[in-house]
């Protein structure tokens, strides 16, 4: 009875249904007969209620939404103004360290960790003669030894030679032939770097290094620093302590006192002008080498102390407009060009990668996951200066990556670099559209942005350094340049990690 009911239900309203339809779209009279009775269809007061609450309807909606709009953008800014004043409260609160000159700035914050182990280094001029530019920054682990050495020890020697290399090139006449005389040419350079180097160590590693760069002795002495750093009680230290006790002959890290005896042949060192290519400097081997030396110099340091630190190395050196960035680890620099893209300057060094797991596979070790993939389950990056108890069978290596880059070409606004502590909140894009609304400011953003990154979670020490490009000239000009003192002769002592606005990581060297 039911589904006759509601079959009859159906059919009764698709016939009225269909005779409505046919009232619309029947025309058995003359167009204007058919107009008049839309017309008089529409003016039937039912038809007319509801038009009038459709319309009051839309404008309602329309009002809510201005409404809402104007009162979202009040929040924004009220909400924006909170988060300013918050932000400077966290800032007076915090240890921090800033250093600005004429197209850089950096700005560096302890965070949520005990120690600040982050440094770094801006210098618009090294030696205030040479027109090259070195910005670096370094984020130490396992205490603050490491990176200290890096910034005092490893840059020091890399201004010493550059130097050296500009006072070769200054000499009057040996640059004109080093790029054309046919006698002192690049053949003739490789020569005197391999006669040098055979005069030295016959049986050495010639045949692993290129031909250009051959084994050479440098007059430049290198300083060691002997500081005996406490160890840090963290998971790290506590970790990568245990392994430098005496072990057994099973174990991945074998390191009792006859190892510690045993010392590696140290990496060549080389001349000057065994930088010099067609009257160019070869920045990127330079760091290269002058890395691998000081980690050599760092890990012996180490060993005597018992030190188990190490630090990232992130440095950026500026040639007139040639650009070229080594990277140790994961500090990582990223770039903004012409049209606002964000463009890596450099790419971390993690355990979990391809080639770093092979390579630490074929070295006789492991990755293992503890929060983040770790080598041995102790370092989440593959690659520092120092950790000496991993340097043993080469699970970690100092070798940098180098890239070289041709700003004219990708006329860029900025560029950063900065200690994973930002990179731990921020993405490259993130960190680019932050610092572009934060330009005005009188460190570029630097301060900005570190804070931002803190305020967003990170617990990290966190060091942002932003060099910025003006008037369509992509290098740092010698007119614009701020002057820096010259390198210390004697070792300089590191200020105290205390609360002021100088940092410890950007020297005067007297």
């Amino acid at each position: 009875m039911d589904d006759e009911l509601e079959d009859k239900v159906l059919y009764q309203t698709f016939v009225s249904h269909m005779k409505l339809l046919s009232k619309l779209a029947v025309v058995n009279s003359p167009p204007l007969t058919y107009c008049w009775k839309i017309i008089r269809l529409s003016l039937r007061p039912e038809v007319l209620f509801c038009t009038v609450v459709l319309v009051i309807l839309l404008l309602y909606l329309r009002a809510v939404d201005l409404w809402s709009r104007g009162v979202r953008e009040w929040l924004q800014t009220t909400l924006g103004r909170h988060k300013k004043l918050k932000l400077l409260e966290v800032a007076g609160d915090l240890q921090s360290w800033d250093a600005q000159s004429t197209q850089s700035s950096a700005f560096a914050i302890l965070g949520r960790r005990p120690k600040m182990e982050d440094r770094f280094i801006i210098e618009e001029n090294v030696n205030n003669n040479t027109g090259i530019s070195l910005f670096a920054v370094f984020d130490g682990h396992g205490g603050e030894f490491a990176a200290d050495f890096a910034r005092d020890i490893l840059i020091k020697n890399i201004f010493l030679k550059i130097q050296e290399i500009k006072l070769v090139l200054n000499q009057e006449g040996l640059k004109q032939q080093f790029e054309s005389s046919p006698y002192m040419n690049r053949k003739f350079s490789q020569k005197t770097c391999e006669n040098k180097e055979n005069k030295i160590n016959n049986n050495d590693v010639a045949s692993q290094r290129r031909a250009s760069f051959k084994k050479s002795i440098s007059n430049a002495d290198d300083s060691t620093l002997t500081k005996d750093t406490p160890l840090e009680s963290d998971i790290y230290t506590q970790k990568i302590n245990s392994l430098i006790r005496p072990l057994g002959s099973n174990n991945l890290f074998n390191i009792n006192n006859n190892d510690l005896s045993k010392q590696k042949a140290p990496p060549p060192k080389y001349e000057a002008h065994c930088y010099l290519e067609n009257g160019k400097v070869n920045f990127g081997k330079l760091i290269s080498d002058e890395v691998l030396a000081a980690d050599y110099k760092l890990v012996e340091a180490a060993k005597k102390t018992t030190n188990i630190a190490g630090t990232t190395a992130l440095i950026a050196i500026l040639d007139g407009s040639k650009l070229i960035v080594a990277n140790v680890g994961d500090s990582r620099g990223v770039m903004c060009d012409s049209k606002g893209n964000a463009i890596p300057l450099s790419f971390d060094h993690k355990p979990q990668q391809v080639r770093e797991r092979k390579r630490i596979n074929e070295a006789g070790g492991f990755i293992a996951f503890r929060g983040v993939w770790r080598v041995a389950g102790i370092l989440a990056t593959s690659r520092a200066m120092g950790d000496y108890p991993l340097k043993e069978n080469n699970l970690v290596i100092a070798d940098p990556d180098i890239l070289t880059f041709e700003l004219n070409d990708h006329k860029p606004a900025f560029f950063i670099l900065a200690s994973d502590g930002l990179w731990d909140t921020f993405s490259n894009e993130e960190a680019v559209l932050f610092v572009k609304k934060h330009l005005h400011e009188p460190d570029y953003g630097a301060k900005s942005l570190t804070l931002q990154s803190y305020h967003r979670g990170s617990v990290d020490n966190i060091t942002v350094l932003v060099i910025v490009f003006r008037n369509g000239v992509y290098k740092i000009g010698e007119s614009n340049m701020k002057s820096s003192d010259s390198i210390p002769k004697q070792k300089p002592t590191p200020a105290p990690l205390t609360t002021v606005k100088k940092s410890p990581s950007f020297k005067k060297y007297n």
